[in-house]
């Protein structure tokens, strides 16, 4: 029974290290967090990124839990992407990491 929780549980932390390791997936999330939710919107949005690897990361974040995908049946054909739960919570402590990031980078420009 104890190993099943450490498998779980390292399973699940290697999907988060795979997000959060991935710069493309912390850019989604971030865009998709402040209402750019269609692929093409994304691409744009994000300077930088592929359609592939777009394509990849919306595919792998959704699949984890963490976006929506909602696909209309449309004329031409629409989805858009919307954040979870558990992706409102990623976000929250990325924006904590990020806050981290700035005071910390403060505090070693005023100690020079």
């Amino acid at each position: 029974m104890k190993g099943e929780k450490f498998l779980q549980t390292r399973s699940t932390y290697r999907k988060l290290e795979d997000i959060v390791g991935c710069k493309w997936s912390v850019s989604v999330l971030l865009a998709v967090e402040k209402g750019v939710n269609r692929p093409g919107a994304l691409e744009r949005h994000i300077e930088g990124i592929s359609a592939k690897v777009l394509s990849e990361r919306l595919r792998k974040l959704t699949a984890y839990g963490l976006m929506h995908k909602e696909s209309f049946p449309e004329v031409p054909p629409r989805t858009e992407y919307s954040l979870t739960k558990s992706g409102q919570r990623l976000i929250k402590i990325i924006q904590q990491i990020q806050d981290l990031d700035v005071e910390m980078s403060e505090k070693s420009e005023n100690s020079v």
